[in-house]
């Protein structure tokens, strides 16, 4: 197939038809215009591999000005714009001074037939690279901000995380749409750079977006980019979240927050693997894998139309659900050593555990933020810490989700043991862990409280 659009800016008619005769042949688009002030509208409908711009447009003016102007005007519009000039009356001052203004290469009337193709076919090259980089520069640039963001390994080994590991075993391989599902905090983006590191992809981009917090004016920029002037802020030409994940990975994060509007520009995207920056009508095709999530009850949604039931079948080949930290309390211990071992000595803290006390509390919580509450946790602990030992008091609980009480029966059952075991309990949970008050309260000294939380292993 023909490829390659070109415009050809010129007052004189008959080259312009003469151009257009013979350059059909070679490319898919040939665009004419006479009229040099309706190139910023011509700009604006389309993007244009090559742009020919003759140097003088009124009679009897040989100068080159008018050429220079409109030069520096295409640049204004699109800085990775291709321009070759063209003039009758040629220099090799003037071709210096061309291409020292921005002009990829000069040719003089009358032109060789060959040798204009040859040159529009070199500038061709050249504008492919200079998308190319772009593009490069683009995906760089996001990547760093993706890597701003520090990611730890996923931890775990109760019943619940392996099975989640054999899922990602079976279907990182593959390029099937993955929709990982989970409440908040539970980690849901490590499990899609999982999937993306063991998958034929690992060496392409992985690309993350939180659609929660784009607004539904930048919805379309965002992910399918724009050209400039496309909109009041739009300085640059910019390639979109599809673009620069091309050949790799796109991680599409809080789906379920997308309006019904949005969901269908999405699910076109998706279907077709071709978007269309703002303000450009230039079909770009992208090859991703496309791993989404969310903590919303999709199905619920697509009954009470909230959500496109045509868009969750293409987005869930694979459903995988991740369960909540109170649903796996055997790898609290692994994940709080792991995060203290990062804070101790992000921090340059001599911290180096956890009492039995303080991981038999962290046990009993039930985590509404799951590991990403954890976490905060146990980095605050660690810088208000004056200790090497980390203790309950040195922790804060959300009052509104208490410490799991197991103890609340008859006390009649229990001996005199037991029921000391419950009111330290009690007490300590009262205090939020607080040692000190804790004791006061109980009428104890600190250490006799220490002793007594070693004894009953709380």
């Amino acid at each position: 197939m023909k490829q390659g659009k070109i415009l050809i800016i010129d007052d004189n008619e008959d080259l312009l038809k003469a151009a257009r005769i013979y350059l059909k042949r070679h490319f898919g688009q040939i665009d004419l215009e006479k009229d040099p002030t309706l190139i910023p509208d011509l700009l604006q409908n389309d993007a244009y591999d090559v742009i020919l711009l003759d140097m003088n447009f009124t009679q009897d003016v040989n100068s080159g000005q008018e050429g220079f102007h409109w030069l520096d005007k295409i640049l204004e519009i699109d800085p990775s714009a291709v321009v070759v000039l063209i003039t009758a009356f040629g220099s090799v001052d003037m071709a210096v001074k061309a291409i020292k203004a921005g002009a990829s290469d000069f040719v003089m009337k009358p032109w060789e037939n060959e040798k204009l193709l040859a040159t529009l076919l070199s500038s061709i090259r050249l504008r492919s690279s200079k998308e190319e980089l772009k593009l490069m520069k683009d995906r760089e640039d996001t990547l760093t901000q993706d890597l701003d963001h520090k990611f730890k390994e996923i931890i775990g080994q109760s019943g619940s995380m392996i099975q989640v590991f054999d899922t990602i075993d079976r279907v990182a391989s593959t390029d099937a749409n993955v929709l990982v599902l989970g409440e908040n905090g539970t980690g849901k983006e490590l499990i899609a750079r999982s999937i993306h590191r063991n998958s034929k992809r690992a060496e392409k981009p992985f690309i993350s977006v939180d659609l929660g917090a784009i607004s539904e004016n930048l919805f379309e920029s965002e992910l399918f980019g724009h050209v400039r002037g496309s909109f009041t802020d739009a300085k640059t030409d910019r390639a979109g979240r599809f673009e620069i994940a091309n050949g790799g990975t796109l991680f599409l994060d809080e789906i379920g927050n997308l309006s019904l509007p949005l969901q269908a520009k999405l699910l076109t995207a998706v279907q077709n693997r071709k978007v269309n920056r703002v303000g450009s009508n230039k079909t770009i095709d992208v090859d991703i894998r496309l791993i989404c999530a969310t903590n919303m009850p999709l199905y619920e949604m697509v009954q009470k139309g909230e959500f496109r039931q045509d868009l969750l079948y293409r987005i869930n080949t694979i459903e995988l659900k991740l369960p909540a930290l109170r649903e796996r309390i055997e790898d609290i211990p692994l994940l709080a050593e792991h995060y203290l071992k990062d804070y101790a000595k992000k921090y340059n803290k001599d911290i180096y555990k956890f009492s039995e006390a303080t991981l038999k509390r962290l046990e009993k919580y039930s985590w509404p933020g799951n590991v990403r509450e954890l976490q905060h946790a146990v980095e605050r602990a660690v810088i208000m810490s004056r200790d090497n030992i980390l203790q309950p008091e040195d922790f804060f609980f959300n009052n509104n989700q208490p410490v799991r009480d197991k103890d609340d029966i008859n006390l009649e059952q229990f001996n005199l043991e037991d029921v000391e075991r419950i009111l330290i309990r009690k007490v300590l949970a009262k205090h939020n862990g607080n040692i000190t008050h804790a004791a006061q309260e109980l009428g104890l000294t600190r250490s006799s409280l220490y002793r007594r939380l070693e004894k009953y292993g709380l």
